[in-house]
């Protein structure tokens, strides 16, 4: 499911990836922080979650790496449902199931249970696009693969706030 990764001694894949500046913080409105109103779940919400994973092969943020982009979310709260598209910064990206496995573990982490989620390579922009999304889409082969001890700290790694 992972190809190599920092530190493999491996070469990297995307040794000189594009850098794409990181959109601004969200300002937090009134409502939002009012606890008696209902706060439903929007696009941005979604992308402000994911937006910081780490790469796993660059020290740069999915956003950095215009991996993730808020136009590639879409969120229906009445109806529970986030659908995530990712875009792998080359198209035989090894790192691309890693990518779309770590997006959906820090929804699955941060959203209620109601959501259903679909996280998906952008079409057309990986070689192996349909043989990931099915991956992806397979509620227990990404259950499998979160109980492989060395894939989760992998998955931790992107997750965790770079230093």
């Amino acid at each position: 499911m992972v190809g190599p990764g920092p530190g493999s001694g491996a070469p990297l894949e995307n040794a000189n990836p594009l850098i794409y500046r990181r959109s601004g913080e969200r300002p937090v409105t009134a409502r939002e922080e009012d606890d008696e109103l209902p706060d439903s779940i929007d696009d941005r919400e979604i992308f402000d979650l994911i937006r910081s994973i780490n790469d796993p092969e660059h020290p740069l943020t999915l956003e950095e790496l215009n991996v993730v982009e808020q136009v590639r979310v879409k969120v229906n709260d009445a109806e529970s449902t986030v659908a995530v598209e990712f875009t792998p910064t080359i198209p035989h990206c090894s790192m691309a199931t890693l990518i779309g496995l770590s997006i959906k573990v820090k929804l699955i982490r941060s959203l209620p249970e109601r959501f259903k989620l679909d996280v998906h390579i952008t079409p057309g922009t990986h070689a192996s696009e349909h043989a990931v999304n099915k991956q992806l889409a397979d509620k227990e082969r990404v259950a499998a693969a979160l109980e492989n001890s060395h894939l989760l700290e992998v998955v931790n790694q992107c997750l965790s706030a770079r230093s």
